[in-house]
């Protein structure tokens, strides 16, 4: 296979947002998830975030496959900001939200989440959701219809 033939081949690159304000959070994150926790979905390039006027930047200017967004942030939590970016883009990428506790999951429902995972970081969990939403995202792509 030639060089060419194999760049062809090769899954596009994907863009994953992190938002927290503790930048500990942030690395835990990528260092979980890594840059290719799945062949099938191309490597992963991280947008480092620590606010949330930050966040509805990248969100709006787009090319975001995915938005992994700190419930436990402060001054504004991952969970008001993901219902806010649910209700104001459209379409709007998948959101991953950190939850404080299990029990914090009905707040994830409200946010629109479409997925949840709590602290601490679990990286198989986290792994895990982030290849899901990842790969309905492609799969919505390769078919042709907005995710």
């Amino acid at each position: 296979m030639s060089d060419a033939t194999a760049r062809e081949n090769r899954p596009a690159r994907v863009r994953v947002l992190v938002y927290s304000s503790n930048a500990e959070t942030r690395a835990q994150v990528k260092s979980a998830v890594g840059t290719r926790p799945n062949p099938a979905l191309g490597e992963i390039d991280y947008v480092d975030v620590a606010t949330a006027a930050v966040v509805i930047e990248h969100m709006d200017a787009g090319g975001v496959d995915l938005a992994i967004l700190d419930g436990e942030s402060s001054p504004v939590g991952g969970l008001g900001l993901a219902k806010q970016l649910k209700d104001e883009i459209d379409p709007c990428p998948p959101v991953l939200v950190l939850i404080g506790r299990p029990d914090d999951r009905w707040l994830a429902d409200w946010s629109r989440a479409e997925a949840a995972v709590p602290h601490p970081v679990d990286p198989i969990r986290l792994g895990r959701a982030v290849v899901a939403l990842l790969g309905q995202r492609s799969a919505s792509v390769a078919s042709g219809m907005q995710p």
